[in-house]
């Protein structure tokens, strides 16, 4: 392998990654598969995708693109090489005023509408997973949803591709000689498709198959119906691109249609006494021309009753056989959408519902209905037995076919013993998913699942559905695609595999497979690490919140080398465990921001720093630990020496400061000497109690403030909170003791859990006295810092509440000043901690009282500083920041702004450009002339 690894990184320079670390997170994606690959590649263009491709069969390698690997179905796995095309291809182009999209295949769904939403339009695919999927799987699995149908997934809205085939050959298939360029390029590809397409239409039975199987959703096996749909070569070749996983070609870019926006939204939650009353009642539904009709039978109501945003009705349903249907109707604006309600009125007086009371237009109740439907798969996934693999599938058979489906589906839960199993999906296109729990322990047997796998095959075809309608083939159903289709239509699918890919180098034994057995290989188990995380289904939903994503780990891959490093101490590989325990340190601890951000993003509600803290903590020693209680207990003086020290160091000459400190690094370690940059702003003021008669509240200054100074030309958001406080008429008292207060993030993040307690106390002590027992509020001014206090003071006191200086100036001070002198344009940054606040609302209305335009970069996201880690890992910070800065530095802002100290650090560090604190701003901006 060495020799591979050799031309590999020759092909692609400084783009291989070989550890062990890298291949076993890599191995993992949201499959029940686990295959550990040779390495992992990551090229940057097109060109070296060609290059690998063309040196593939020479070299024996076997290519399998990666991007977010959600995919349910076993594409994204392999014993060979695993191209990663997420870090690289995420370039995102609006064409047309937004009616039409370039991307690379690393953008992500979210991603790109996000930058559609300034246009009033969004992609036609729709899927559940869109934080995540990228559009090289959506590409590669035909990917659809709960609204588009299939009018509107991929095969539908796609328009041309820049494809790089197995030969190493590039193909724009949008130029306008694609089809005479394909021929002279690749003559037998050319020739052979067009065999395939006459083949197939001369006979009926083939033709009549694949109208029937492609007028549901289905993504089983090739899209022969492009056979049919498409005359030129060319166009053929790329829409057998569309759902081929990966098997025929690279998509290097992709040219989207893209559908409008219909923000007018009424959505109703239908509760019906059985399910064979919900399925009589869908043809009726349907008429009415709703966007989406979701299904959720007796067991999802059940489960549905647990999730904590289910409304008093759900909660009163004594459920037995009862069905629910969520129905949504989507227009252009409120006036349409009431006429279509009343369209629709007589309809559900009929099934016995009422438009005015069951259909609901506001964004939070609406949002509550959704997390009901949207909730299951957490609520089942994250409640399964410990160990076990939550598998969800999904399959598509004619609407009228629904019931004895679902019918049929109970009858094989009850027989092969999966109890708790749930069914739901997309009841207008007679899409079902169905989830269930299994043990695939080592040397355990799979002889449940097989039976089972047989047994739904049989009832999904003999409902004449397909076994694949949103997920794809993958390895769960490559053994069933002949089955499915019959010999000739697989025969065909086998050529149109050969003519793409003779040497058989993409993703070999995904989609066709001859082997019986090949769903039932490599399976993966779960086994019990640690508390924190064992819920985690590796559905990847974390990973682009993740601000290390490009640098080291991912919140899924840290968790699943734990549960690697589980596998090889208890197979008793020493050598295997100390090497990924070694490799963890760096990639695994040191580099989390440890943000909370993975615990938003994912389903089953997993803050992965939690683990990370806690592991922190057992590494440090016991001098660390007695320094950091130390430091508890003298707060107040340790800032005033960390301020002293930042403004000493500005004062020096700037190569001696960071050289020394580059020694101290270098002889105690990276994570105990911090890395001082000529960058750093000099040290704060520090914090001095301020009484006040009849306060409307008590006001906290983070200790931030005072270890690092206001950027250049600013006065400090302490100085900005109190001046715009007077200047409101609003009091403030600052309470006693206040330079030895802190939220506890510099002890818990460390995991140093005495240091925490003892500061704590004091904070609650103080508090306690500050706020009258709890009358008043406590303001606090960095967002992070409020999210500590608030987490600090809930485990105590819930009487003594905490609102951020944003939400406290949004509400109590803006009103009643007046902005004088308006900024034109300014680039806002939303933090991960005002997200979790919840107050990225008044953030973004005390900017708008400043400046005439405002901005949050589409890129933004956490920025990684994360209390210190930017200090101690500078590369974190200048990852995870790397792309928003670029969009900012791009568009050229007048002011730039952020709710907490350290992040407008980070930020002024990425761009060069001075942040501030949005209340900083707002004072200078409503100071008299």
């Amino acid at each position: 392998m060495t020799a591979t690894l050799a031309a590999l990184e020759e092909l692609v320079p400084h783009g291989v990654r070989a550890r062990t670390i890298d291949r076993f997170a890599f191995a993992h994606d949201a499959s029940h598969y686990l295959i550990i690959p040779e390495a992992v590649v990551a090229p940057t263009s097109a060109e070296q995708v060609a290059t690998l491709l063309r040196a593939s069969h020479r070299l024996g390698l076997a290519l399998t693109f990666r991007s977010a690997g959600t995919s349910l179905s076993g594409q994204a796995s392999t014993g060979g090489i695993l191209v990663d095309v997420r870090r690289n291809f995420r370039h995102i182009e609006v064409l047309d005023d937004g009616a039409r999209v370039r991307v690379q295949p690393g953008a992500t769904i979210r991603q790109v509408n996000a930058r559609l939403l300034r246009y009033g339009r969004k992609l036609g695919p729709d899927p559940a997973s869109e934080v995540a999927c990228t559009i090289g799987g959506a590409i590669a699995n035909n990917s659809s949803g709960m609204a588009c149908g299939t009018a509107q997934n991929v095969y539908h809205t796609i328009e041309s591709a820049v494809l790089v085939l197995p030969s190493g050959t590039i193909l724009d298939t949008g130029a306008a000689d694609a089809d005479g360029v394909l021929r002279a390029l690749e003559p037998r590809l050319w020739r052979g498709l067009s065999s395939l397409r006459d083949r197939i239409r001369a006979k009926a039975e083939s033709i009549e198959t694949l109208e029937r199987l492609f007028s549901i959703k289905n993504t089983m096996g090739y899209g022969l119906n492009t056979l049919v749909d498409y005359d030129r070569p060319v166009d053929m070749l790329l829409h057998l691109v569309v759902g081929s996983e990966g098997t025929l070609a690279f998509v290097a870019e992709a040219t989207l249609r893209t559908v409008p926006i219909r923000p007018a939204v009424a959505t109703g939650f239908l509760i019906f006494p059985t399910l064979a009353d919900a399925t009589a009642a869908l043809p009726a539904l349907v008429a009415t021309d709703p966007a989406v009709v979701e299904l959720l039978d007796a067991t999802s109501l059940r489960v549905a009753q647990r999730a904590p945003v289910a409304d008093a009705k759900l909660l009163a349903l004594d459920v037995e056989r009862h069905t629910a249907l969520l129905v949504e109707y989507q227009e252009a604006d409120a006036e349409t959408l009431s006429a279509r309600l009343a369209r629709a009125e007589a309809t559900m007086t009929e099934l016995g519902f009422d438009t005015a009371t069951e259909f609901a237009t506001s964004a939070a109740t609406r949002a509550a209905l959704w997390h009901i439907r949207k909730g299951l798969y957490a609520t089942v996934a994250g409640d399964r037995p410990a160990g076990t693999t939550a598998l969800l599938e999904d399959i598509a058979v004619p609407v009228a076919n629904l019931l004895p489906t679902c019918h049929g589906l109970v009858e094989l839960f009850d027989q092969f013993d999966y109890h708790g199993s749930v069914i739901f999906g997309h009841a207008k296109d007679g899409n079902l998913h169905f989830m269930l729990n299994e043990n695939f322990d080592p040397g355990g047997t799979t002889r449940r699942y097989r039976a089972f796998t047989e047994a739904m095959v049989d009832l999904v075809l003999a409902q004449q559905g397909t076994l694949k309608a949103e997920h794809g083939t993958g390895r769960v159903m490559a053994p069933y695609v002949r089955r499915q289709y019959g010999d000739e239509l697989y025969e065909v699918m086998q050529h149109v595999k050969q003519l793409f890919d003779p040497h058989r180098v993409l993703n070999p034994g995904v989609l066709l497979n001859e082997d019986p057995d090949a769903h039932v290989t490599d399976l993966k188990s779960s086994p019990p690490v640690e508390a924190e995380v064992d819920r985690c289904v590796e559905c990847g939903y974390c990973e682009p919140a993740c601000p290390s994503k490009d640098l080291t780990l991912t919140p899924r891959q840290r968790i699943v080398v734990r549960r690697e490093l589980a596998r090889a101490e208890e197979a008793g590989d020493a050598a295997l465990a100390r090497e990924l325990r070694r490799q963890y340190r760096y990639d695994g601890t040191d580099t989390c921001a440890a943000d909370g951000m993975c615990q938003v993003a994912c389903p089953v509600h997993i803050d992965t720093g939690q683990l990370i803290k806690r592991l922190r903590g057992q590494r440090r020693g016991g001098l660390s630990r007695t320094v950091w209680n130390m430091a508890a207990r003298v707060w107040g003086p340790a800032t005033r020496l960390g301020s002293g020290a930042l403004t000493i160091a500005k004062h020096l000459p700037a190569p001696i400061v960071t050289r020394t400190t580059a020694l101290g690094r270098a002889l105690l370690g990276p994570e105990r000497v911090p890395l001082w940059q000529a960058d750093l702003p000099r040290g704060g003021r520090p914090r001095r109690p301020r009484p006040a008669d009849d306060p409307a509240a008590v006001y906290l200054p983070a200790c931030i403030g005072s270890i690092f100074g206001p950027a250049l030309g600013g006065v400090g958001v302490q100085e900005a909170v109190l001046a715009l406080s007077q200047r409101g008429g609003v009091r403030l008292r600052i309470p006693d003791g206040v330079a030895g207060l802190c939220c506890g993030t510099p002890w818990s993040s460390k995991g140093h859990t005495a240091g925490y307690e003892t500061m704590r106390r004091r904070v609650v002590g103080r508090l306690w006295r500050a706020t009258d027992g709890g009358r008043l509020p406590v303001v606090c001014d960095a967002a992070s810092c409020t999210d500590g206090f608030i987490g600090m003071l809930a485990s105590v006191d819930a009487r003594i509440r905490v609102v951020d200086a944003v939400t406290f100036v949004d509400e109590q001070v803006l009103p009643r000043i007046r902005v004088e002198r308006p900024i034109s344009r300014l680039v806002l940054h939303p933090t991960c901690s005002s997200a979790r606040l919840g107050i990225d609302g008044a953030a973004a209305r005390v900017a708008a009282a400043v400046a005439k335009q405002v901005d949050v970069p589409v890129d933004s996201g956490c920025c990684a500083f994360a209390g210190d880690r930017g200090l101690l890992h500078p590369a974190l910070t200048a990852s995870a920041t790397s792309r928003e800065a670029a969009e900012v530095v791009a568009a050229g802002y007048q002011a730039h702004a952020s709710v907490n100290r350290t992040c407008e650090i980070a930020l002024t560090r990425a761009t060069g450009q001075p942040y501030r604190h949005i209340l900083e701003l707002l004072e200078a901006a409503s100071r008299s002339a």
